[in-house]
């Protein structure tokens, strides 16, 4: 890996890392109640903004080093993902909740985004294994696109679990959403750590 590469890595891995920090602490409702809403929701939109700027960084060093290939629709889809992030935690940022509200959920995974997640890592997962189907590799980008797809899977979700039934104005599942959220940041978190140069030189076990 050149010194340009390692230090792209190094920046991407780190961004990363610091939105999925956000995205794991955000739905604990002890943070909640410690922070309130208003902060809460401030730290998923820093954290969306955290995930765009590396989705950004990574779909650009992706188009120069590999051209339009996989890594790349994979980069670009990611990156569009994260600007619908950016929107619904904005919006739940800016909405004055009441009590009720407060009481359910402070940011509601987007539908749209989660779908873009989804597409994206499933592209980087078949890439980093050469094709569907065949038995999973356990070098670094395989692990990496696993523990994506796995994040990916659980946004997925929380976006249903934490849609709002019309007939009775509450959330579908609440505590299966707020779970899902955490514990796809805390595999986006691990897949960010394994991008580190200091990690990801490791030989695999």
């Amino acid at each position: 890996m050149s010194a340009e590469a390692r230090k792209a890595n190094t920046a991407i891995g780190i961004l990363f890392a610091i939105g999925s920090a956000c995205f794991l602490i955000g739905p604990f409702p002890g943070y909640l109640q410690l922070v309130g809403s208003s902060a809460d929701g401030l730290t998923f939109f820093i954290g969306s903004v955290f995930f765009t700027s590396a989705a950004f960084l990574q779909f650009a060093t992706t188009r120069l080093v590999g051209g339009a290939g996989a890594d790349w629709w994979a980069g670009g889809i990611q990156f569009a993902g994260t600007l619908f992030f950016n929107l619904s935690t904005w919006e739940a940022m800016q909405k004055a909740l009441d009590t009720k509200a407060t009481d359910r959920l402070v940011w509601q995974p987007d539908v749209y985004g989660s779908i873009c997640f989804l597409v994206s890592s499933w592209i980087a997962y078949g890439a980093a294994n050469g094709g569907y189907g065949r038995r999973r590799r356990h070098d670094t980008p395989a692990r990496i696109a696993f523990v994506n797809l796995l994040g990916s899977i659980a946004f997925g979700v929380s976006a249903v679990a934490s849609y709002v039934v019309p007939a009775t104005g509450d959330v579908l599942a609440l505590g299966a959403s707020n779970f899902t959220t955490a514990f796809g940041a805390g595999c986006f978190l691990a897949g960010a750590i394994l991008l580190l140069p200091a990690v990801s030189s490791r030989r695999p076990s």
